[in-house]
């Protein structure tokens, strides 16, 4: 085991080369719908409880169900309202699953990267052979189904091993959201020395923890969403920054929290400075763009400290 991670290093936020995203705006602003399918009978898994109660959990099985059955397309038609495209943390399953959630995907012009198969299996014990197995279903599904290169990978429940993020960009994967150490895109140390950028994704306004694990109420969450942007909005008239709402349809599809949705992209979207994107374009435009001088920026920071 390693003793810190390897993935990155550090740079501090002031100071760093300037990001400037499209027609000169200053935060680029995606949305990260989970789209997940559960098991209801899940193989067991080494490292951690799969259910919160004992199997079979109807209960936590079917709040999930209802993401994708009626949840979804609640959250569609908002973002829709507002011209937000989704970059969808998507387990592939889904696309046999529930091939129609697809479909709708694909008319409303959104991003599909890869969540893993199912969100019931994840990748701690598996070898490099079985991670690059994951990854290559996911890219052939995503393929077969919409059309669309797999370009970004969050890993199921974020469970990592030491070198998935170097297998990702070895599978030629241009984006990763399983780091969560900075508000702006970064490289990723990899072994093969390709380029690969880590996007933020942003926990501390994902759905989940919030709303699930620390009793908020909707109209907090939705003053929560508006500070985080408030201050990244702020701060990207100096250079350019991210935000990441990541959703998920069982939760923000709730008749009652809807509205929160809908007051929050209304605040988002009415400002000039937003660059409404998916995590493919503002990975591409990095890359293409900030990449270079970042790995620069960081190679001076490390001199400064030898």
């Amino acid at each position: 085991m390693l003793p810190e991670p390897l993935n990155y290093d550090y740079a501090p936020y002031l100071n760093r080369p300037k990001i400037v995203w499209p027609e000169g705006k200053r935060l680029a602003f995606w949305v990260a719908p989970n789209i997940e399918f559960y098991e209801y009978a899940p193989p067991k898994s080494a490292a951690r409880g799969v259910w919160y109660r004992p199997e079979p959990d109807i209960l936590n099985y079917s709040m999930r169900d209802y993401g994708n059955r009626v949840g979804f397309d609640r959250m569609a038609d908002v973002m829709a309202n507002y011209g937000v495209r989704g970059s969808v943390s998507l387990n592939v399953s889904i696309c046999d699953h529930m091939p129609e959630i697809i479909e709708r995907c694909c008319e409303l012009d959104w991003e599909l990267f890869s969540h893993g198969v199912y969100n019931t299996r994840y990748l701690y014990g598996m070898t490099e052979d079985q991670q690059r197995e994951i990854i290559r279903d996911s890219r052939d599904t995503i393929k077969r189904a919409s059309g669309q290169s797999l370009d970004g990978w969050l890993s199921p429940a974020i469970s990592n091993e030491e070198t998935t993020q170097d297998i990702l960009a070895e599978e030629g994967l241009l984006y990763t959201l399983d780091l969560f150490h900075d508000d702006q895109p970064m490289p990723v140390k990899t072994r093969s020395g390709k380029k690969f950028a880590s996007l933020p994704y942003m926990m501390d306004v994902n759905d989940v923890p919030v709303l699930n694990f620390r009793n908020i109420s909707p109209q907090d969450y939705l003053q929560l969403i508006k500070d985080h942007f408030d201050q990244l909005y702020e701060e990207g008239a100096e250079s350019g920054t991210v935000m990441c709402l990541p959703l998920h349809p069982y939760l923000i599809g709730q008749p009652h929290r809807l509205w929160l949705l809908d007051e929050a992209l209304k605040y988002v979207t009415s400002h000039s400075g937003v660059w409404c994107a998916t995590g493919r374009e503002i990975a591409k435009c990095y890359l293409d763009n900030n990449y270079d001088d970042a790995q620069a920026f960081i190679a001076g920071v490390k001199g400064n400290a030898a």
